[in-house]
């Protein structure tokens, strides 16, 4: 499931790029198919583990371009270990709703990222998310869960403050915005929940089958209630 449009980012062979706060490296995954070298970067040491892991095997069974490269590091976003204009590409996907220094992070974002090079950020988009708060303060009050609700105009006032352009936005997930709806209503641990495990079968059924169906109707739902809103950036050289 992703969020990003790579085709849009225009990643292939070559590309340097970094995944910040990957978590379990479904778009560094992606990336690294499409022959990028990249580094998937978290706080996590054990979700690193699995995805070091799963670049291993991707390459065992063929699935990246000889030329890619790939490795999972540890540490934090608002230090990160890289110099001044490394890489062509950062993403920063469904991360910046979880960091009290939002400013520090996007900060360091820009810090890395090439002149001239591409960046992504992806937050949870506002009134979708404001529902869920309103429905379940478990549903955030959690250690490591959401601090904030971004305005999409927010975000990206603060990311032209810290020298980046914004090129284009999106939306996507419309079809994950009323499951979370409706575990926030019946309590976001109950999963027996009759409505919660039939939607989320309909979730992995459209994940595993991609019908036509299903894929139409979330891209004409986007617009409306996309759960997350995504801020496509250039850095001017």
């Amino acid at each position: 499931m992703l969020t990003v449009d790579f085709d849009r980012l225009e990643v292939g062979a070559g590309i340097t790029a970094i995944d910040i706060g990957a978590g379990q490296g479904r778009h560094s995954f992606e990336m690294f198919r499409r022959g990028a070298d990249v580094i998937a970067f978290d706080q996590s040491e054990s979700d690193m583990t699995d995805v070091g892991m799963m670049f291993d095997a991707m390459i065992a069974e063929g699935q990246v371009p000889a030329s890619a490269k790939a490795r999972a590091e540890v540490g934090d976003a608002l230090h990160l270990p890289y110099g001044d204009d490394t890489f062509d590409l950062v993403l920063m996907s469904e991360i910046l709703e979880h960091v009290p220094a939002d400013d520090a992070a996007i900060a360091e974002m820009v810090r890395i990222l090439k002149p001239g090079g591409r960046a992504a950020v992806t937050v949870p988009r506002y009134w979708p998310e404001k529902v869920c708060w309103a429905l379940s303060d478990a549903y955030h009050e959690v250690e490591g869960g959401h601090v904030r609700i971004y305005r999409a105009s927010e975000l990206a006032t603060k990311l032209e403050a810290a020298g980046l352009r914004v090129a284009g936005t999106d939306h996507a997930h419309a079809l994950h915005a009323p499951y979370w709806w409706i575990k926030c209503a019946v309590g976001v641990d109950n999963e027996r929940n009759p409505l919660v495990r039939g939607y989320h079968q309909l979730l992995v059924w459209d994940m595993m089958r991609a019908p036509a169906l299903t894929r139409t109707a979330e891209k004409l739902l986007n617009p409306a209630i996309g759960k997350s809103v995504v801020l496509y950036l250039e850095k001017p050289r």
